[in-house]
């Protein structure tokens, strides 16, 4: 197998499935590397819960904002998972108060770092939930309790900004959501097929100290 040439770490894949998975032919070669993280973080969501609330979103910078590498680095994505899962502790803490009954969530992601002609990154993200706590990200406008704001308040606390002041930076492509079944095989290829654009190594920067992809399963 072939070896990235600015990454003698990764492998090169250039197929149109991983260990029996769909993957997006048209968008590799990809990192063996990264759709090994990929599929250990699905199946940990799967092994936790029967079924699973997936979504994808994609999350910019303001064109106004300095790309200076403290920002666009390593850090803010920690930040920004750090906060987001916070929330959602915080939403299932609440959720208890009201209900002993009611279903906790652990957060499994999984990020891209990506950086074409921009004089800045953007970032793709994929987040994993248990269904039976979440099931939509609810209505994309700010003010709202639900899973779209606790992103955009997370990003916000990322960069130190208002919530306001990333307005229209958290999009949410279209056929973002995914419910995966455990009994199901064909949710679970759904996903990877989709989720596997992640894992692509074109347009994702190597040699500045920066990483190109992300994942938490435990």
């Amino acid at each position: 197998m072939a070896r990235h040439p600015d990454n003698t770490n990764l492998t090169l894949i250039d197929q149109d499935t991983f260990c029996n998975l769909p993957i997006q032919q048209d968008k590799g070669p990809f990192a063996q590397e990264y759709l090994e993280r990929l599929l250990r973080t699905m199946n940990a969501a799967i092994a936790a819960y029967p079924r699973v609330f997936a979504f994808r979103a994609d999350i910019r910078f303001p064109a106004w904002f300095a790309a200076v590498d403290d920002l666009c680095g390593n850090a803010i994505m920690t930040k920004f998972i750090k906060s987001f899962k916070s929330k959602i502790k915080h939403n299932r803490h609440v959720a208890r108060r009201m209900n002993p009954y009611a279903h906790d969530s652990y957060v499994r992601c999984i990020w891209a770092r990506e950086q074409a002609q921009s004089d800045r990154p953007h970032y793709h993200v994929v987040f994993l939930l248990n269904q039976d706590a979440f099931c939509s990200l609810g209505y994309y406008e700010l003010g709202r309790d639900n899973i779209f704001n606790r992103l955009c308040e997370a990003w916000a606390s990322a960069l130190g900004l208002p919530v306001e002041a990333v307005k229209g930076l958290v999009e949410i492509p279209s056929n973002s959501c995914y419910n995966l079944h455990r009994e199901d095989p064909k949710s679970h290829a759904d996903f990877f097929y989709r989720a596997s654009y992640l894992c692509k190594v074109a347009t994702k920067v190597y040699g500045d100290g920066t990483h190109g992809f992300g994942a938490s399963w435990s």
